[in-house]
């Protein structure tokens, strides 16, 4: 158990039920700004320790994402191992949902992953901490893009002096619900596309509507592009993949796209490229969320979104002018803020 104590966790449940098949895993890993908020996600993990390191990695990234972002809100993650498209039942979300009631409100959920609203109406039945619901905010994606945009812009103002997407070729991989909505701005915008999903169907309909050229997984690092933009699974940023990319900046919609923060977001300041970090430019699906538990406005809630390119632009900034790592700048702005939250609440 070293690496619970050395990321921080307040607490980790291990949830596991045989009759309904449940086996997940909710971390909560602070609650210094307030509840801990943060998905679901349902993924085949292939041991429940490879389920583990993910949980804890989200809801870490979860506690920086909502500091950074100033919500009222701690950082909480949950994984439910299985397939989600042949293992989902109602009565595996109910049950999954009085694991996340016997919290007693420390820790939020919502969808991610292999998840979609409408099972949160199956978990909200054994639960009132659960967000994202249909009828409510609904579907964060949209959200989500737009401030991944957002950020992508403020990082192409900062490398190339202008915000402007138009002409840029752009790397998007994954074209999931976030992934969709994204490269509708980017199209909107006259980007040159380039994509990749390990969903034929997917890739068919976005080649079409958004006019993308289409690779296979395996051969998105390998093309010419301005900036990549991973919106799929975490830790596509490695050794490996550095070495193929001709990109001059990274933003994209995925969690913990760096394998190795440390080894990998020095790795990018050395070679000049300039990576805009995940956990604040995905922010608008959390803001979403926490929109819909304060009953804030949709249109407020864009707000918050758009105001991501100017977190982005002092990041870049507070990364510039100490000469660290756009990673690292962010980190320290979020530790600040809970630094701040943790001596109020002591007093």
């Amino acid at each position: 158990m070293q690496d619970f104590y050395e990321m921080g966790h307040e607490r980790i449940l291990i949830c596991q039920d045989k009759i309904t098949g449940l086996k997940a895993i909710v971390a909560v890993h602070s609650t210094v700004c307030g509840p801990a908020l943060g998905g679901t996600r349902m993924w085949n993990y292939t041991s429940s320790e490879e389920a583990l390191t993910d949980v804890m990695r989200l809801s870490r990234g979860m506690t920086y994402k909502n500091a950074i972002s100033g919500l009222n809100l701690g950082g909480g993650k949950a994984v439910i191992i299985g397939d989600s498209k042949t293992q989902k039942s109602p009565a595996l979300f109910e049950k999954f949902g009085e694991f996340i009631d016997s919290l007693n409100g420390s820790y939020i959920t919502a969808e991610d992953v292999g998840i979609s609203p409408e099972d949160m109406l199956h978990v909200a039945k054994s639960t009132q901490f659960v967000t994202g619901l249909p009828g409510k905010k609904g579907d964060p994606s949209p959200v989500t893009a737009y401030g991944v945009y957002m950020g992508m812009k403020a990082a192409a103002k900062f490398k190339y002096g202008k915000d402007s997407l138009n002409g840029k070729k752009i790397a998007v991989q994954g074209i999931g619900h976030v992934g969709d909505y994204l490269l509708q701005y980017l199209h909107k915008e006259g980007a040159t596309l380039t994509i990749t999903d390990i969903n034929e169907n997917a890739l068919k309909n976005a080649a079409k509507k958004y006019n993308c050229e289409v690779v296979s997984p395996s051969k998105i690092y390998d093309v010419d592009m301005d900036i990549y933009a991973p919106c799929a699974l975490g830790a596509t940023v490695n050794d490996n993949t550095i070495a193929k990319m001709n990109c001059s900046i990274i933003a994209g919609a995925a969690n913990n796209q760096l394998e190795d923060e440390n080894i990998h977001g020095l790795t990018l300041m050395k070679n000049d490229v300039l990576y805009a970090p995940d956990y604040l430019i995905n922010a608008g699906g959390v803001m979403n969320c926490y929109a819909e538990v304060h009953d804030i406005s949709s249109e407020k809630v864009m707000e918050m979104a758009g105001d991501i390119y100017n977190t982005t632009m002092k990041i870049f900034e507070l990364s510039s002018s100490q000469e660290i790592p756009t990673y690292l700048a962010a980190n320290r702005m979020a530790e600040e803020r809970l630094k701040k939250e943790a001596e109020k609440n002591a007093k």
